[in-house]
């Protein structure tokens, strides 16, 4: 087991292995996005209802990141982590073998609350990786976490159209008992960054957020857009049920390939952020995904609309995702885990809004429901933009 410093550097073979835990640990959030249409089949729910597994699952998601990802400032992350994927193993399993709406929403729930994994290895790499690799490093994690969101649509996709939609939680607890014995052979033992109780802790995030209140202000922004895009993939499982397409799970699964193109820019963009800037890299995010949303409602009746929407979409949410992230822990270097929660926790109350927003409109209006809520959530980013640059600044100027 390999001995770390803050700002000395992590071997890269480290840093691979610490990617595709990511990728395994926040796969579990998405995997039911493909399989609503069979959940609520065999449950006999309706899409209203199933649209509610999303959601509790970036709910919990939101909870777990504001007790949980602190603890990494004040506690071992090695024994955090093991203690998530515990955890993790038994909601997976409470999910695959569910026989109710709420054996579901629970089993989703814990999911989502224990899935935080990633989160605990990005302040990790932001603080051991050396000054000029930070960012690079960053995104090396980021990566396999967005390989990981898009990968799971199309291995859950598959896995649901040939053994049905319960295996592919059962086949997830067994991943992330894999991930457990990676480890405790090879994650490092380093000493917490925080000398204090962990209501302390909790306090002092409060003070982080007043002193350094920009965090807020990226976190906000990047929240809008995220529930943007999770509006997109939280209804297009049932817009591809409807003419048309009339496809199944593994078509879904299929667009999730599209959405790679995103994610495999993360490593790019943080080597751009340090040449462009924070506010372009945000911007350029931003154009791309409201001209996703437009090209999906125009083109939607057609593979090749759907798939410049998603691929659009993806890499404008790369784009605010990094720059976003990046630049709130960079504000307060010694607290990088509470700085991280801070944008996380708000990050995913952006997504469950998303979501159900998204989810909603499409029950009352269809596909154009699900085109006004992405909108509507990139009008709210830009508009946090005008309100900080016009009111906040001026007010300290």
């Amino acid at each position: 087991m390999i001995t770390l410093k803050p700002n000395q550097g992590i071997p890269n073979a480290l840093m691979w292995m610490l990617a595709m835990m990511a990728g395994i640990s926040v796969a579990n959030l998405y995997y039911c996005q493909p399989l609503l249409n069979m959940i609520r089949e065999n449950l006999s729910l309706t899409e209203f209802q199933v649209n509610l597994v999303p959601v509790f699952t970036q709910v919990g998601y939101a909870l777990g990141l504001l007790i949980i990802i602190p603890m990494g400032d004040l506690y071992n992350r090695r024994k955090t982590v093991l203690m998530s994927c515990s955890a993790l193993i038994i909601s997976l399993l409470t999910i695959s073998t569910a026989q109710s709406i709420w054996a579901l929403l629970t089993g989703s729930f814990l999911t989502g609350f224990c899935s935080v994994t990633p989160q605990v290895l990005i302040p990790f790499a932001a603080l051991y990786s050396r000054p000029e690799e930070k960012e690079r490093k960053v995104g090396m994690i980021l990566t396999g976490l967005l390989i990981g969101i898009l990968g799971s649509r199309v291995l859950s996709g598959y896995v649901g159209h040939l053994f049905g939609w319960r295996a592919m939680f059962a086949i997830a607890a067994a991943f992330i008992g894999i991930s457990a014995l990676l480890v405790v052979h090879y994650f490092p033992d380093v000493a917490p960054t925080y000398q204090g109780k962990f209501t302390s802790l909790m306090k002092s995030i409060k003070q982080l957020i007043k002193n350094h209140p920009r965090a807020l202000f990226y976190s906000i922004r990047a929240a809008f857009a995220f529930g943007s895009f999770l509006g997109l993939w939280g209804c297009l499982a049932f817009r591809m049920k409807e003419a048309p397409y009339f496809e199944g799970s593994d078509v879904v699964g299929m667009l999730g390939l599209c959405g790679m193109a995103g994610a495999l820019t993360a490593s790019n963009v943080g080597k751009l952020i340090p040449k462009y800037g924070t506010e372009r890299i945000n911007s350029f995010g931003l154009y791309l995904q409201m001209a996703a949303w437009v090209i999906l409602a125009f083109f939607h009746n057609s593979y090749v609309g759907l798939i410049a929407g998603i691929i659009l979409i993806d890499i404008g949410m790369q784009c605010i995702q990094l720059s976003n992230q990046s630049a709130t822990m960079k504000l307060c270097p010694e607290a990088t885990s509470r700085m991280n929660t801070i944008y996380m926790v708000t990050y995913f109350v952006g997504a469950s809004f998303g979501t159900f927003l998204a989810g909603t409109l499409w029950s009352l209006f269809g596909w154009y429901g699900t085109i006004g809520a992405g909108i509507l959530m990139i009008g709210g980013s830009i508009a946090t933009i005008f309100i900080y640059q016009t009111f906040i600044l001026k007010d300290k100027s």
